[in-house]
């Protein structure tokens, strides 16, 4: 009987070699999954303002950047480059606000812009020269016909001048004596005289230093009114206060 053992050495080495025919057949390669694309940044946007604070009627400088956006908006002023500046001038104070917007979202920033209103201009009260206040207050002493005396209201009349006149004592002023038109301009010339005399005496014994006044007459040369009527000639009728 023939013996087995070369049969079985030949099966075990067709097994192995079957074997290892299969183990070096090529292994399927697994599919490449791609990463998803990153998401767009967010813009980012800067404004300011230079000056911050401005008088009424000036103007400022409003300067904004921005990145990653495609479209750049400011309130009250629309759509505007991306980057860039403009000048601006608020009749008030302002808060400006920028928004920008792109593929990957919105960013918005603000700047403050202060407007100061000037105050009114203070009335400049000018005071009214030594002059004007003479004229003003000083009165002139008027007569009956024919007469340099002084009668009740005249007498009142040279009070009241002399409350101001002693409130000034730098003051130095002349009394002039007129006439009406009836009369000769000799006699007219003496009464003026006397007119102009009796309200300085009633001035200095009112307190009034006589050292600050003189007199003078022109009768009837220098009329105030020259309509012939008793209401033009009582006009004429006076003791008139000059200041020099």
């Amino acid at each position: 009987m023939k013996s087995r053992a070369p049969l079985f050495t030949f099966v075990l080495t067709l097994a192995a070699a079957m074997l290892l025919i299969a183990g070096c057949a090529k292994k399927p390669v697994a599919a490449k999954v791609e990463p998803p694309p990153p998401p767009p940044p967010q813009p980012t946007v800067t404004l300011s303002v230079s000056p911050q604070e401005i008088k009424k009627g000036e103007s400022a400088k409003l300067t904004w950047e921005s990145k990653d956006a495609t479209d750049v908006t400011i309130e009250s002023l629309g759509s505007l480059d991306l980057n860039g500046s403009i000048s601006v001038n608020p009749a008030d104070s302002t808060t400006y606000r920028l928004v920008a917007k792109g593929p990957g979202g919105t960013s918005d920033a603000t700047a403050r812009l202060t407007v100061s209103v000037p105050p009114p201009p203070v009335a400049v009260t000018v005071q009214p020269s030594l002059r004007e206040l003479f004229e003003r207050n000083v009165k002139d002493a008027f007569f009956a016909y024919d007469s340099y005396e002084i009668d009740n209201e005249t007498s009142q009349l040279i009070a009241s001048n002399t409350n101001f006149l002693q409130e000034h004592p730098e003051v130095a002023f002349q009394v002039v004596g007129h006439c009406d038109e009836r009369g000769s301009a000799e006699n007219h010339l003496a009464l003026g005289a006397s007119r102009a005399e009796a309200v300085k005496q009633a001035l200095v014994k009112q307190g009034v230093s006589g050292n600050r006044i003189t007199t003078n007459s022109v009768g009837k040369e220098q009329p105030f009114c020259t309509d012939s009527n008793e209401e033009c000639w009582h006009s004429n009728r006076r003791g008139h206060f000059v200041l020099p």
